[in-house]
């Protein structure tokens, strides 16, 4: 039998669950596809592009997707957040939608492999109950099974306008956590700017910036589809301003630090320009001491730096030179001549190749050693 204490909990508990439902407005559609294409036609129906890259599915699987429509089997529902426009905001079932819009020719992502351009229907391939399908594309299909995939409907759940954006930022990124693998800047971009986008705007931004490219210019393409420039972007400014909380894991991190600014109802400082002439300053000054070689790792059989990304160095570089930054310049060739000497002292130096190296790095000590490495030696040029 529960105590009064643990009545009390309960009715508090209780309470505290129903004032959040009170703050959260939804309601159920059933929509066919062929509504959805209009919609998104219309620009009623918004898939952000940072979610629009996330769409992932093989033409295998688009295709099996659309048997499933054709045989009329049951459709997973699809989320939406109604914005103050009246507009809807896709937050989960990009791969489904997409796949109809392949279909339809209605769908444009240079980021897949072939790329898809607009205009270009899917060919049907590998469907694996009516293997009369493959080969063939919408306009094959005939009146009648042209009919029935359009008229397929699906189940929208509304998340409508007047919710907190707060459930709407956990439900999507509730929803998006499964499934597909994900990196964590690709849920950060698509999750954290429905708290507020001018956080994550302002990483992509600088993202762009080409004295930024060049220092991590042998970063694969593959690796600005997923978001990991910005990722390095956030890591720059969490470890920079932050770093006094990190505990151990990193992605986790990065995600608070990332919420933190980002959330107008949290007060986290955050001078957009102050901090945008920083981070240029510092990829200036690396940009012409290191350049191309800003993050390698030094090859100490050859006596030479060999091309290559570690995030270690990126960790030490970037934020150790932050305690000199206002006494350096890059308009002093004396000074970024001496800079670049120190920079490239410090990659060959055994006790730094100690201390970047191997596993188990990832730890408030660690990562503390290599940036006070860095900044010990560069005091020495001030």
């Amino acid at each position: 039998m529960a105590t009064n204490k643990q009545g009390e909990e309960i009715v508090d508990l209780i309470t505290a669950i129903d004032s959040r439902l009170k703050q959260v407005h939804t309601q159920s559609l059933d929509i066919s596809f062929n509504e959805l294409l209009d919609m998104y036609k219309s620009n009623e129906l918004d898939i952000s592009p940072d979610y629009q890259r996330l769409f992932q599915w093989s033409e295998g699987a688009r295709s099996r997707f659309i048997e499933s429509l054709l045989l009329e089997m049951p459709v997973p529902p699809i989320y939406v957040i109604e914005e103050e426009s009246g507009k809807y905001l896709l937050i989960d079932g990009l791969q489904r939608i997409s796949s109809y819009l392949h279909l339809r020719g209605e769908l444009e992502a240079h980021h897949l492999e072939p790329e898809v351009h607009l205009g270009e229907k899917l060919v049907l391939t590998d469907c694996d109950i009516v293997k009369e399908l493959d080969g063939k594309t919408f306009d094959d299909l005939g009146t009648a099974l042209q009919i029935r995939v359009k008229r397929a409907f699906v189940r929208v759940e509304v998340v409508r306008k007047g919710s907190d954006p707060q459930f709407k930022y956990h439900m999507f990124k509730r929803l998006n956590t499964g499934g597909q693998l994900l990196t964590e800047q690709q849920l950060r971009n698509c999750t954290i700017r429905l708290l507020d986008p001018t956080f994550n705007d302002f990483i992509i931004e600088l993202s762009k910036d080409e004295m930024f490219k060049r220092c991590t210019e042998i970063l694969t393409q593959q690796h600005t589809l997923t978001a990991f420039d910005q990722e390095l972007v956030l890591r720059f400014f969490a470890f920079k301003n932050w770093r006094v909380r990190f505990k151990h894991d990193v992605a986790d991190f990065l995600t608070e630090y990332m919420e933190t600014v980002a959330d107008p109802n949290i007060d986290c400082p955050f001078d957009y320009e102050q901090e945008r002439a920083v981070f240029l300053k510092t990829f200036t000054l690396l940009d012409q001491t290191l350049g191309e070689y800003a993050f390698a790792r030094a090859n100490k059989t050859r006596d030479k730096m060999t091309k290559g990304f570690s995030v270690y160095h990126y960790e030490a570089f970037t934020v150790g030179l932050q305690q000199a930054l206002n006494r350096l310049s890059s308009d002093d060739p004396q000074k970024l001549n001496q800079l670049k000497q120190v920079l490239e002292g410090i990659k060959f130096d055994e006790e730094f190749i100690r201390i970047t190296t191997g596993g188990g790095k990832n730890s408030p000590g660690p990562l503390q050693e290599r940036i006070g490495f860095v900044e010990d030696r560069v005091k020495g040029i001030l």
